[in-house]
């Protein structure tokens, strides 16, 4: 590893620092190194707070003059939340910038650098681009295309139930397993689950770390109780519900509605798609909330919706070491499947892990 690589590196673990904080915001980390030694370090915190680069900077004030600035996405050159990183760059004096990446948003890719280069600072890219990819896969995936990224969550046994033949699922996987998706909750901005889940496990949805995730329940005909723990004092984040559109022109749904609306609950009327609803539509609407990072849980027929739409970029399934059986046991992914071992859905980039006394698989789908 070269001393680029080295200051990089150093970067992207800072960036690693706002993970669960940032969204719809990247993660990005920022270091200030003068006569090769490390004057200033930042990232970005949260949302609305100021960017990695202006806090490693004021960090280094008048040493920053003639210094070289390492960050892991180009800098912003737009007024948003925060002003433009490139001005606090070019007041500073830095004399080289290294950037893993440009900026994805194709409304402003490469402006940081053409106005860096116009004020005779040597901008260089591509440093460990592909670790800088991975690490704000989420961001990319949403300011391009206009969608949340979507991770696919699954418990089940080594023979692929989820739950047993009498709708028994607790507890599939172990603690520590149950343990990492409380933390994975508190990293994303939301947790998808359909209407049976509600209505089997009446979970509250919560994460037992720092924060909770907005809750989405897909329910065509609003079958969820209007008790249900979701909206309760226990799970005090903001529960949206999915419905039908056609579901609306019954009283009884509209009056529901009223008094769901009344406690705060967020209604999205749907179109329908193939006796489901439109799943790229919830997507889209979610997307306008800024929610970049959605977490689906299940059920099965949930997870065949939206594997069948090709709207699941990773995967994470918990394989516990239990055999469940039974030809009426519920699998971890239903709906019609594919008609051919060829045509298999497959993972790619994929690697295989324990958690406690379960395997973890993860990987990317597409």
């Amino acid at each position: 590893m070269d001393r680029h690589e080295f200051f990089m590196k150093k970067a992207l673990e800072l960036a690693e620092n706002g993970r669960g904080a940032t969204s719809p915001n990247p993660m990005v980390g920022a270091v200030v190194v003068k006569n090769g030694r490390i004057v200033s370090t930042g990232y970005h915190r949260r949302v609305g707070a100021l960017h990695a680069e202006a806090i490693a900077l004021r960090k280094a004030g008048k040493k920053a003059r003639d210094a070289t600035l390492y960050v892991n996405l180009e800098p912003c050159a737009h007024v948003g939340r925060t002003p433009p990183c490139t001005d606090t760059i070019i007041k500073s004096g830095v004399r080289n910038v290294f950037c893993s990446m440009k900026d994805p948003n194709p409304l402003t890719s490469s402006r940081g650098i053409k106005i860096l280069k116009k004020n005779n600072i040597r901008v260089s890219t591509g440093l460990l681009q592909e670790e800088a990819e991975r690490l704000n896969e989420v961001f990319i995936k949403f300011i391009t295309k206009r969608i949340p990224f979507v991770t696919l969550k699954m418990a089940e046994s080594l023979d692929g139930k989820i739950a047993t033949r009498k709708r028994d699922s607790r507890w599939i996987s172990s603690e520590v397993s149950r343990g990492h998706v409380h933390r994975l909750r508190s990293e994303v901005d939301a947790v998808l689950v359909g209407v049976n889940t509600i209505l089997k496990d009446d979970p509250l949805l919560t994460s037992r770390s720092r924060r909770s995730p907005i809750k989405v329940v897909l329910d065509p005909y609003l079958k969820t109780p209007e008790r249900a723990r979701i909206f309760s004092k226990k799970s005090p984040a903001l529960s949206i519900v999915a419905v039908l559109k056609r579901s609306l022109q019954k009283r009884s749904v509209a009056e529901k509605i009223k008094r769901l609306s009344k406690k705060g609950v967020l209604i999205i009327s749907c179109p329908g798609k193939s006796n489901r609803i439109d799943l790229r539509h919830v997507l889209r609407e979610l997307a306008e909330l800024e929610i970049a990072h959605l977490l689906v849980e299940g059920g099965g027929d949930t997870a065949a919706g939206f594997i069948e739409e090709g709207l699941v970029d990773k995967v994470l399934f918990f394989i516990a070491p239990k055999i469940i059986g039974g030809r009426d046991a519920v699998t971890s992914v239903e709906g019609r499947g594919v008609d051919m071992v060829r045509r298999s859905v497959r993972l790619k980039d994929f690697r295989v892990d324990t958690s406690g006394n379960d395997i973890l698989v993860e990987g990317y789908l597409g």
